[in-house]
């Protein structure tokens, strides 16, 4: 049992929580996630990133979006209460050293596990500009939290109703013709992270992308996470989340992500397993 320490609601279904676990924010590296699992009889298991951690505290803080019914009951955790099951920390830790200049580029929720990387960038010496892009205003999480890492925060949104009405690979472009950067990390969704790797290959910037596929187990064995880069499969979990950007296969990535949309977009499903356990019992 892992008890919330704190909860907040940082937009339109998004919320971050603090939660006790103090193993596993001893062990945790920028890059790695856990797996929640509300429900330890039928609950579904989620892969959530490590936005940041407090080993003195005990403590690690996810941020989320609530898009099912698991994401949902997740958010109606109070503070006191507890989160049943909470493992990690899993997958390969960001590899950080001093590359010189580097974009870090977050896209809606996924500024939340760009934190800890541009963090650990940040502190390793790199001059750190970090673009944050989102639909609307409403929709902009961490802005105070990623402006105190960056040497230059440049907010987009499609709309227009905050920061510049741009898509997040147009400052990306320019920066690539005038700064010229080391390296680029990308992490959002899986459209924005594919032509955020389209707009640096050109000019040969290395960019690594954070991928967040279909994941059950999150240690290898059901090969649920499976993507394709540069021609051979690997499993997202153990093998990531991180991988060259240039060389992940986005289109099968999408397509095999596509597989559930209809049953994610269903706030109350009820688990067929259970309902096969109850038949029998009646």
């Amino acid at each position: 049992m892992n008890k919330v320490l704190h909860k907040e609601q940082l937009g339109e279904e998004v919320f971050r929580m603090r939660i006790e676990a103090p193993l596993i924010a001893e062990e945790r590296s920028p890059g790695q996630f856990v797996i929640v699992q509300i429900d330890t009889d039928f609950g579904e298991r989620i892969p959530l990133t490590i936005a940041d951690a407090d080993p003195e505290e005990g403590s690690i803080t996810i941020i989320f979006q609530t898009v099912g019914s698991t994401t949902h009951r997740l958010a109606a955790i109070e503070v006191g209460e507890c989160i049943e099951n909470l493992l990690g920390p899993l997958g390969q830790p960001t590899y950080i050293e001093n590359f010189g200049k580097v974009i870090c580029v977050g896209g809606g929720i996924g500024v939340a596990p760009m934190h800890p990387i541009a963090q650990g960038l940040k502190k390793a010496g790199n001059e750190v500009k970090i673009i944050m892009g989102a639909r609307n205003k409403d929709l902009m999480i961490m802005e105070e939290d990623m402006a105190k890492i960056a040497d230059e925060l440049i907010l987009c949104t499609d709309d227009g109703s905050y920061g510049r009405k741009a898509l997040v690979t147009e400052p990306l472009k320019e920066l690539c013709e005038t700064w010229k950067p080391d390296m680029v990390v990308a992490i959002g969704p899986p459209i924005m992270m594919k032509f955020c790797a389209e707009t640096t290959r050109p000019y040969g910037v290395y960019t690594v992308v954070s991928l967040n596929t279909i994941m059950i187990d999150g240690t290898g064995m059901c090969g649920g996470c499976r993507v394709s880069v540069g021609g051979e499969t690997k499993f997202v979990c153990v093998d990531g989340p991180e991988f060259d950007g240039h060389l992940v296969d986005f289109d099968n990535m999408m397509l095999r992500l596509g597989t559930y949309k209809t049953r994610e977009a269903e706030d109350h499903h009820e688990c067929h397993l259970e309902m096969a356990i109850q038949e029998l019992e009646d």
